[in-house]
């Protein structure tokens, strides 16, 4: 069985020693250090808060291609989403933090499945709805990051239709089917029309 690295932060001796010394003798993981020789595929954030400084460690991982798993002694709805935005694949709260439990939500994020307890999925469920609500349906988007005419205009741009001709069957003008493409690509940072069709395509929008 492959073993899979995985790094350990904390801000206190103590607990990296702990979960060190928790994680080590599991047949499934090596521990590995962080900027060491080897790359972590998953990492284990140890804090009592989401603060700043441990948002900043997840966004670090993130970029450096790295799933993380945040064990947390006290976490509030503001904290969770914004651990979830910084690219957290698991939380579990410290009092609850087991071997067994931390070694399976590490394998978990690495098959890319996330381990969240059941009353902060619900909460976390519950601030996604509000956003949804009070952001996004008064702009007309989506969580896509697309709004519906967008998708619309990128449909009829796959099926082969030039400008004038979306024009006509949408009912806008030149210009303004112009500025949809051009706000699409942008905003997502792609190349080109033919860019934001395959992207459209990739995330099942069309």
């Amino acid at each position: 069985m492959e073993r899979i690295p995985v790094a350990v932060h904390a801000e206190d001796p103590l607990s990296l020693a702990g979960v060190v010394s928790q994680l080590r003798p599991r047949a499934e993981l090596t521990i590995v250090e962080l900027g060491g020789s080897e790359q972590p595929r998953v990492a284990v954030v140890v804090a009592d808060v989401v603060d700043e400084p441990t948002l900043h460690r997840l966004r670090v991982l993130q970029r450096a291609g790295c799933r993380s798993v945040l064990v947390v002694t006290r976490v509030d709805d503001s904290g969770l989403a914004a651990a979830v935005e910084a690219g957290i694949s698991g939380l579990i709260r410290r009092s609850g933090a087991t071997a067994d439990r931390l070694a399976a939500a590490l394998c978990a994020a690495d098959r890319g499945e996330a381990t969240v307890p059941p009353d902060l999925l619900g909460r976390l469920l519950d601030q996604v709805g509000r956003i949804q609500r009070q952001v996004l349906v008064p702009r007309g988007l989506a969580f896509n990051g697309m709004a519906s005419r967008e998708v619309d205009v990128l449909r009829l741009v796959a099926e082969g239709y030039d400008t004038a001709e979306i024009a006509e069957k949408l009912a806008y003008s030149e210009r303004t089917v112009k500025n949809v493409l051009h706000d699409v690509t942008t905003r997502l940072q792609l190349r080109n029309r033919s860019h934001a069709v395959a992207y459209a395509v990739r995330e099942g929008l069309i």
